[in-house]
């Protein structure tokens, strides 16, 4: 199945484009709401595969759970205490690293016997790291298969913790050059493994997607949390957990739109000539990813940051220029620049995003590949790629392969709105974060 895209006969583009809820807060916010010791309702929420899998697994833990589409909430009533009234299931998590890596982090600490699995894509992404941070803190958990990926068996904790210092804080290091999510998962667990003890979690390497780190902290600092952090050289180096303070529900939590699929109609802006406004998103947003604005500000786009929008705008006779630019903080909008760059004026640079190559798919590879179907000269590298604008026109007919990566679907899709004959193959995987993408782009 494809999905053919018809460029737009009008131009400027004046357009308010509201995307669905943000899946990095959605799905942070359903371990929060899960470990929250009353109900929470989360306001704006985003309904789609990735989400789906999380709240679907929440209900097989036994927990209190509704979902209302029309109103796009979902409604959790958690345990603080951490224990759920199922203590055995087997937990389908597609390919949402997010889900698999929360999920397995906090289901270490609640004495039962879990299973861990999804999508074959899921069984080849990387989990080894989370899984060695885990067991210095008492976890018992086994890889089904391959040592270091998923499928995972999670069982009932063993007696006596590997690590401890001399004043009792259980400790543990965690990498974080592969994803950030290994970190995200420790910390959004930190309230059952510091249920006896005082825990600290430390980093090593170089932390990819520092801003999810802000993130998931500011929305445990909404849930009740405290920690003490140390900083070094304006990152992060550890974090100290007291025992025995939980999560505490605020009742009520405002999920931001998202701002990758932002990116989306940002970059359509700018490659197409006029203005989209996204409400919902500013300067002070949870989202890192919110600052692809000023990659295109850099690109010769005009950007307006307002108190609860984001205006991107540019006038059709102001060419795109190619520029240079590390995304490793916002690395899910690098497939969205790579395409921009495609109708840019001189090469375009993105570097430091070697982690991207085990999302989804190997995105690096996927992008140069399907770049280059547009006549694209593009440079692969081990972390990023430089890329070429056409000097011809393209073929008469592109058919954008997507590797089942919604990303890659939703970045390229934008090409359709300049280029004649793109068509999207399994337009189906943008279920995973943003099922009406295709509606939303029509009506640009």
């Amino acid at each position: 199945m494809s999905f053919a895209l018809c460029p737009l006969k009008t131009a400027p583009l004046n357009a308010v484009v509201t995307p669905p809820g943000s899946k990095s807060i959605t799905n942070r916010a359903l371990i929060l709401a899960a470990l929250a010791d009353t109900a929470t309702v989360l306001d704006g929420a985003l309904d789609s595969e990735d989400t789906g899998v999380m709240f679907k697994a929440l209900k097989q833990l036994g927990l209190p759970a509704e979902h209302s589409p029309a109103d796009r909430r979902f409604t959790v009533t958690g345990s603080s205490a951490g224990t759920f009234p199922n203590k055995t299931a087997d937990i389908y998590v597609g390919n949402s690293g997010t889900t698999a890596r929360f999920l397995t982090a906090m289901l270490a600490f609640t004495g039962g016997n879990y299973r861990i699995y999804g999508k074959e894509r899921m069984h080849q992404r990387p989990i080894k790291d989370l899984v060695e941070a885990l067991k210095p803190l008492g976890t018992n958990i086994e890889y089904e298969n391959a040592e270091g990926f998923p499928p995972l068996h999670i069982h009932p904790a063993i007696p006596a913790p590997q690590m401890q210092r001399t004043d009792g804080t259980l400790t543990t290091t965690v990498s974080g050059s592969v994803s950030s999510q290994f970190l995200t998962a420790l910390l959004l667990a930190s309230p059952l493994a510091a249920r006896r003890s005082d825990i600290e979690i430390r980093l090593t390497g170089e932390l990819v997607s520092k801003p999810y780190i802000e993130m998931t902290l500011r929305m445990m600092q909404s849930f009740g949390a405290t920690y003490e952090n140390t900083a070094f050289d304006g990152g992060f180096d550890s974090f100290t957990f007291r025992r025995g303070v939980p999560y505490q529900s605020p009742g009520i939590y405002a999920v931001e739109p998202d701002a990758s699929a932002a990116s989306y109609f940002f970059a359509a802006a700018a490659v197409c000539g006029g203005s989209v406004t996204v409400p919902g998103l500013s300067r002070n947003s949870l989202q890192g990813d919110v600052a692809f604005a000023d990659c295109l500000a850099q690109m010769n786009c005009d950007v307006r940051w307002n108190n609860d929008s984001i205006t991107v705008s540019r006038p059709v006779d102001r060419p795109l220029r190619g520029i240079c630019v590390d995304m490793n903080s916002i690395s899910d909008t690098a497939q969205t620049l790579a395409v921009a760059a495609l109708f840019a004026e001189g090469t375009t640079e993105i570097t430091n995003i070697e982690h991207v190559r085990f999302k989804e798919t190997d995105r690096i590879a996927a992008l140069a590949a399907e770049l280059r179907r547009f006549g694209a000269i593009v440079e692969e590298r081990r972390d990023g790629l430089k890329i070429t604008p056409p000097s011809a026109a393209p073929p008469e007919w592109v058919t954008v392969q997507t590797y089942d990566d919604h990303r890659m679907a939703m970045s390229f899709a934008v090409a359709g709105l300049k280029i004649p004959g793109v068509q999207i193959a399994d337009p189906e995987c943008t279920q995973k974060t943003f099922p009406n993408f295709f509606a939303e782009l029509a009506a640009l």
